[in-house]
């Protein structure tokens, strides 16, 4: 059974930024692409919720590097998966 997803704010602005900064520094086509893999990334995960390694035990958050420089995190609920940030993988860890 596919489970809803639902982005936080949070999760949407990053998403954005994330695609206004390769617009600006590599164009359309590389922005297209990075959003193509995570939009084909929340499809899969719909189906397999468990996809990503476990980052949080205790606040069971899960993590997954959609591409080298990019890892998306979200929470499994019991009938939805909540995005909850993207996060630029070239900035300094202690941000996460």
């Amino acid at each position: 059974m596919a489970l809803k997803i639902f982005w936080t704010k949070r999760a949407s602005k990053s998403f954005d930024d994330i695609l206004a900064y390769l617009e600006e520094e590599f164009g359309e086509a590389a922005t297209k692409a990075f959003a193509i893999k995570v939009h084909s990334f929340v499809d899969i995960l719909q189906d397999f919720p468990e996809l990503g390694v476990m980052q949080d035990q205790q606040k069971k958050i899960r993590g997954f590097a959609v591409v080298k420089q990019c890892t998306i995190y979200y929470r499994v609920h019991q009938d939805y998966i909540k995005i909850l940030y993207l996060f630029d993988n070239r900035q300094k860890p202690q941000k996460k």
